[in-house]
Formats: structure tokens, sequence, C-alpha cells
């Protein structure tokens, strides 16, 4: 087994907001590490997911929905976005298949580096065989440009074994990087400010999730528990009033939903403790992004 050849390498996932990439690598994994949501712009910072395949380690890039505004915060996820592809061996661009060609086309633009790229046109589940057949025709304008595309639905079709494969093919002969029993080289309070996030974004209204955030204050560890104390911030008072619910029965249901996530991945039982406070401008202010996480360059 030591003389046998190892593959490693970096896998940027990108696409617009809702593209399906978080989904697609939990399906990969067969795990739930990377947040999903049906609402835009979930995922803020990039993260690896490794997957082992055979004699591969693959290393996924989550990343930010590809996107445009002003905010801080904002340029922080683009920044995110052109990190993860400056530095990677391959690219998947994700794009759901119902979607016209303009995102890729822009994408086209982005990409400064000659990294190859792969196109998976996902949820294939959602238009009929004819219409998926002219979107691929659509795409065959520009094979001189990718290596592969592919028609993915995690629901049917394509297996994670067969897409697999086809990844590992494009990826470099190398020592694995990472211990292949870990899922994520992320530490453990940045999976739990995740599903803390998650489940804010899954228990209130369009608005509020946006404008909201997570800083984990302290982690006990000990031997039956782990305590977890976070707080959430907001931008504004009226949003921590509908953080907390009344009655506080909006912040017990995100509560709740966080433990039970970080519970699975853990295996162990977990005390969480919320708190939350209004940070006014928290996204354009440097030094409160830098507490929270984002560190604008």
């Amino acid at each position: 087994m030591s003389d046998m050849k190892t593959k490693a390498g970096f896998v940027a996932v990108v696409g617009r907001p809702n593209a399906g990439k978080s989904s697609l690598l939990n399906w990969l994994i067969g795990e739930k590490i990377a947040m999903v949501s049906h609402k835009a712009n979930a995922t803020r910072k990039r993260s690896n997911i490794i997957a082992m395949h055979d004699n591969t380690q693959i290393i996924f890039i989550d990343t930010p929905g590809i996107h445009e505004k002003e905010r801080l915060l904002n340029k922080f996820m683009m920044n995110e976005v052109l990190k993860a592809m400056g530095d990677c061996d391959l690219i998947l661009f994700l794009v759901p298949a119902s979607d016209n060609l303009k995102d890729y086309i822009k994408f086209l633009e982005t990409k400064s580096k000659n990294t190859p790229h792969m196109v998976l046109l996902t949820k294939t589940d959602s238009i009929d065989k004819k219409n998926l057949f002219k979107k691929m025709q659509e795409y065959a304008k520009y094979q001189d440009k990718f290596k592969a595309l592919i028609p993915v639905s995690i629901k049917k079709g394509v297996t994670q074994s067969y897409l697999l494969n086809i990844i590992s093919k494009e990826l470099p002969e190398h020592p694995y990087l990472y211990n292949t029993e870990i899922l994520t080289t992320d530490p453990a309070r940045n999976l739990y400010k995740e599903y803390i996030r998650e489940a804010i974004f899954n228990n209130t209204s369009e608005e509020i999730p946006y404008f909201a955030d997570v800083i984990i204050e302290k982690i006990q560890e000990n031997e039956k528990i782990d305590n977890i104390y976070a707080t959430i911030i907001v931008d504004k008072k009226s949003q921590k009033g509908i953080i907390i619910g009344q009655t506080g029965k909006t912040l017990q249901r995100i509560g709740y939903e966080a433990r039970r996530s970080i519970e699975k991945i853990t295996n162990k039982n977990i005390f969480l403790k919320l708190f939350v406070a209004v940070k006014q401008g928290w996204s354009q202010d440097k030094d409160l992004m830098k507490k929270i996480g984002y560190i604008i360059e």
C-alpha cells in the first residue's frame, strides 16, 4: 500500500447564489457539512470539504455565490471566490440548467488564470430532457473552454462515484494533504457558527438573515456535554426583536435547530446558549467584521 500512487488537489466550487453548491458538496461526501438555504448568499466564507475517492483526496472549496453588491461584507465574499479560483487545481462552475449563459460568460471573463474548469448543469430534474439537450447545445459553443459539461441532479441521474471519478482524473499525483479521516479543515467553532446561521435563515423572514451573523464567544468541552455560548449580531433593534420573537419563541427554535445539527456532527450532547446584540452598520465596519471573522484586506 505504501507504493500506491496517490492524488490530491483543491477543487473550487463556484457559481451564482442558489446554484446548488453546498447541496452538491453535502451529497458528494454523504454528510451535512456545508450550510444550505434556499435564500441567496447563505455561504459567506470559503471552507474546505474533503472527499476521499479511491486513491484521490479531493479538497473541495465551498464558496459564496458570485454576485455584485457594494457592502463591505459582499466585497469580502467576492474576494473569497476570487481567492478560491486563483489557488486551486480545478474549478467546478455550477449553474442551474434553466439559467441562460450570461453568468458563465461573465465567469470566463472573471477567471484570470488558466486553471481548467468543468461546467455542472445543476437541478436538471426541474426541466425536461428536450430543454436540457437544448441547453447543452448552447454550452457546446464553448467546448474549447471547459474540460467537461455534466448534467447533475442530486435527486436522480448522475451518481456520486461517477462525478468523483471525472474530477479525480484532473488532479495531480501528490501525497494526501490532510488526515484521511476528516471531512473538513474548518475548526469546530466555524462549523458551530454556520449551523447557528443556518438556523437563523430557516426560522426568520427574508430580510433578517442578511443583516445577522454569529460570534462564538466561548466553548467549554466536558466529558459528557459541551457548552457553547454564542452571540447573534444584528443591524437594528427591530431585527433583534424578530430574532427573539414573541416570548422568545423564535430564538428558542433557532437554538433547538442549531443544537440538533451540532449534536449530529459531534455525536455529543450540546448545551447552546444564545444571546442577541445590536451592532448597527456591522457589515460596513472593518473592525466589527474582523471580530466576526471577516478580514478585509
